[in-house]
């Protein structure tokens, strides 16, 4: 049977990866938790879609890490890696109803419903600081002070 879905080679993505889960972004590599991040916190989770693609290097992670020197900051910030973590990825999806699959993307849950989210196109072709003002508004309108 043909696999349309690409896979990446560890070593590729691992730095990829990094960028985000060394500045503290808890990753989520299976679809169980997914669901405890999401549906289990009662106060507010960040979900980052990361990609090898362009716009995640450029725009995407750069943003999510300057608006995690906000004061106020959601209560969890996670990730999956999309290409690569294919049942995380796809329950993250499921919780975002309304908006075609998208990564990278960026989504604010509260209390386990999605609140705010950043498709590809409001990511790809804007500066990270111009994401990261949505995200940091996003978070100082949802997040616990």
């Amino acid at each position: 049977m043909f696999q349309t879905t690409a896979k990446y080679p560890a070593e590729m993505v691992k730095p990829m990866r990094e960028e985000l889960t060394s500045t503290g972004v808890e990753e989520l590599l299976s679809s169980e938790e997914v669901d405890n991040a999401i549906l289990n916190n009662q106060g507010s989770t960040l979900l980052v879609i990361n990609s090898v693609c362009g716009c995640a290097a450029g725009n995407a992670r750069p943003a999510v890490k300057l608006a995690l020197n906000n004061n106020i900051l959601p209560d969890r910030i996670t990730t999956v890696f999309a290409g690569v973590d294919h049942d995380a990825v796809a329950q993250a999806r499921s919780y975002i109803q309304g908006y075609p699959p998208s990564s990278p993307s960026v989504a604010l849950f509260k209390q386990g419903k999605l609140v705010h989210f950043i498709p590809r196109h409001q990511i790809e072709g804007r500066l990270p600081e111009e994401i990261a003002g949505d995200l940091i508004d996003a978070f100082n309108k949802y997040c616990s002070k």
